[in-house]
């Protein structure tokens, strides 16, 4: 069905292949999972499948991909759409209307479909995606997560024979995120859809797939997609022979490696046996109640502003006759990193734009340090918080990733020249953004641009960060680093507020958990106790371990591993 024959290809100026002496066969009807690091030529392999590259992007090719027995260096993008479908890993980019059923119906317009299939396919994708409540909303209205719900399900009314997909679940809450995978796995199960998609977060998809294409990627390079190159020592193969030995892998991989369990688990429900059988070995066999640390239980019960950090009170915003926030409370203390969490459409970028100055609040406060800035336009809020929205591309304009962090510092009181230099190499290493100093950050991988947006908020050094989803587009090894400088900011007293779907980095860092439902504040408390009692936003190794304090693969790993004598 997709056949890449001794595929070589380099963007144009790039020093290296982004793809080098590349084949790989993807039968019809299988679900192909393509995964690997940031910047390891994963986005470029997806776009040879409809022919974006070469013919959009240009650059020099050698090789060829069969897509259906066409030649892509003979049939450009407009000439596959019948046959493949394309989801973009930001879906803004490829929407082109105004309303939801119309952009539905866009595609299907173009392939001259009656306008009675049309209404037909319009009602099934509704249903499958479970998105017919937003029909009529306008684009601009919609949440990250749902619009890419949105982007896929304009895509699927084309019936198209093969699916591809960059990334689809990067925007979407736990449970929206399965019911798109499920709906795939429908698609590709009933229908015979070959489905090929990449993924950052494994641990959603990789019981889904029938195999997957592991992209290693240049050892130790972290340069974008146009300098990485997919080498041909690619492997691919079924999941359980991949993660068996990949570098990335889900919590649950990881403690199934380190403990020796075979065959490797995959799923909780395959791990369960496995789990029993170990916590019987444990001198405490039976779990012990979940206890907060006294840290986290201190916030949990406090109702107070505090003295230092981010507080927000009574804070309401109504938009197009939508009540987006209703009497939201909520407090951030120096020191304290607290995760926002909820599913698509509950308001959590709206919090964060309207804390930022974004969006102006129909009524509440808003203070950092005591200090109400509620008032203050958004550059003055930017001297105190670091921002860094869920598409990081609308912070960067400049032309290089130092000039972007140049050009912030510049807009404080000016600097020692020196002290300048030294602040923006500081920061370029702490993100490990050295090597991407001089790249245009529009040509980094959207990984690389999550980490330059966050530089950017950095080098101001806030009292207070706002993070919106930022794991977007990261891996495993990336994930790992955000999370080092995350801690690394609370030991500094940074109060940090991030929205996240990744509850495997809730697992890993918050302190406190809020719990946001149609605009208001649902629940809050310590992160092990609402994280173990949710049945939906709980980590692996919660789900895998109820009863016991475990969140993380590292926790279970360090309780259960064997101690030597």
């Amino acid at each position: 069905m997709i056949h890449f024959e001794q595929v070589s290809y380099s963007y144009p100026g790039a020093p290296q292949p982004a793809i080098r002496n590349l084949d790989l066969m993807i039968e019809e009807g299988e679900l192909v999972l393509v995964a690997g690091p940031s910047g390891a030529g994963k986005s470029t392999l997806l776009r040879c499948i409809n022919g974006l590259v070469p013919h959009f992007h240009g650059g020099t090719w050698h090789g060829r991909v069969l897509v259906a027995g066409r030649d892509t260096r003979e049939y450009e993008p407009r000439s596959l759409s019948d046959i493949v479908g394309f989801v973009f890993q930001d879906p803004e980019a490829q929407m082109v209307v105004e309303v939801v059923e119309d952009e539905l119906v866009f595609g299907m317009e173009n392939l001259g479909l009656d306008s009675r299939v049309m209404r037909r396919r319009v009602e099934e994708v509704l249903d499958q995606l479970e998105i017919a409540h937003l029909r009529r909303r306008r684009l601009d209205t919609l949440s990250g997560g749902e619009r890419q719900r949105v982007a896929i399900a304009a895509v699927l009314t084309t019936q198209p024979r093969i699916l591809v997909l960059d990334e689809p679940t990067s925007q979407l809450d736990p449970h929206a995120a399965e019911e798109v995978l499920t709906a795939l796995q429908k698609l590709n199960s009933d229908l015979g859809l070959t489905i090929v998609l990449s993924e950052h977060r494994l641990e959603r998809v990789v019981q889904y797939v029938d195999k997957i294409v592991f992209c290693p990627g240049a050892p130790g390079d972290t340069e974008s997609d146009r300098a990485d190159g997919v080498e041909s020592t690619i492997r691919m193969g079924p999941p359980r022979e991949i993660l068996q030995t990949a570098p990335l892998a889900p919590p649950l991989v990881q403690v199934g490696r380190s403990l020796g369990w075979q065959p490797l688990p995959l799923t909780i429900k395959a791990a369960r046996p496995f789990a029993r059988a170990v916590l019987q070995l444990l001198p405490d066999a039976q779990p012990k109640p979940i206890l907060a640390s006294g840290r986290s239980e201190r916030h949990a019960r406090a109702k107070t502003t505090p003295t230092s950090g981010l507080a927000v009170a009574g804070l309401g915003l109504s938009m197009g006759g939508r009540r987006l926030l209703d009497r939201v409370d909520l407090a951030v203390e120096a020191g304290e990193i607290v995760a926002l969490i909820g599913r698509n459409g509950s308001g959590k970028t709206t919090l964060l734009r309207t804390v930022m100055g974004l969006v102006e609040a129909d009524s509440g406060r808003i203070t950092v340090d005591g200090r109400d800035i509620a008032r203050q336009p958004v550059e003055e809020r930017g001297q105190t918080i670091g921002y860094v929205p869920q598409d990081p591309r609308a912070l960067l304009f400049r032309p290089s990733v130092r000039e972007e962090l140049e050009w912030t510092l510049a807009q404080e009181v000016r600097q020692n020249a020196a002290d300048e230099r030294t602040r923006v190499d500081q920061v370029l290493t702490l993100l490990g953004l050295d090597a991407l100093a001089s790249a245009h950050p529009r040509d980094l991988s959207a990984g690389e641009q999550q980490r330059t947006a966050l530089a950017t908020a950095l080098i101001r050094n806030p009292q207070v960060l706002l993070l919106d989803e930022p794991t977007r587009g990261l891996d495993y090894l990336n994930k790992s680093r955000l999370l080092q400088i995350l801690r690394r900011l609370r030991v500094e007293r940074k109060a940090i507020l991030l929205v996240t779907h990744d509850v495997e980095l809730v697992a890993a860092c918050a302190d406190r958990v809020i719990l946001l439902g149609e605009g208001e504040v649902v629940t809050e408390g310590p992160t092990r106790t609402l994280l173990h009692e949710s049945l939906i936003f709980s980590s692996q190794i919660g789900k895998l371990f109820p009863g016991r304090e475990w969140l993380t693969a590292e926790e279970a790993i360090a309780a259960l591993r064997p101690q030597p004598a």
